[in-house]
């Protein structure tokens, strides 16, 4: 099945360092919402930047089309506290997987 990759980046200034109790509720909502794609088996890896620029997540989907409500449906994302930019991606090399 195809991959994707898709980047978020907050889509307030101030978001890094004083973030908003909605915002941060969102925010738990999309790691609910990345843990229930891994138990589907759809997720590959999501994570943030540690200097908090932005986020990663990888995932397969059989389609733009999919892909991009995957991406949609993040709430992070439907709920504007994040900004995403949606890519195709194939993962190359992996631990574990090409050793």
């Amino acid at each position: 099945m195809p991959e994707w990759i898709y980047v978020i980046r907050a889509a307030r200034e101030g978001f890094k360092s004083e973030p908003t109790e909605d915002e941060m509720a969102a925010m738990s909502d999309h790691f609910r919402y990345l843990q229930g794609l891994l138990e589907e088996g759809t997720l590959t890896l999501a994570g943030p930047a540690l200097d908090a620029e932005f986020g990663i997540v990888v995932y397969e989907a059989a389609d733009e089309a999919a892909a991009r409500k995957i991406m949609e449906d993040d709430p992070s994302v439907a709920k504007g506290v994040m900004r995403a930019s949606l890519h195709p991606y194939r993962t190359s090399l992996l631990r574990g997987r090409d050793a």
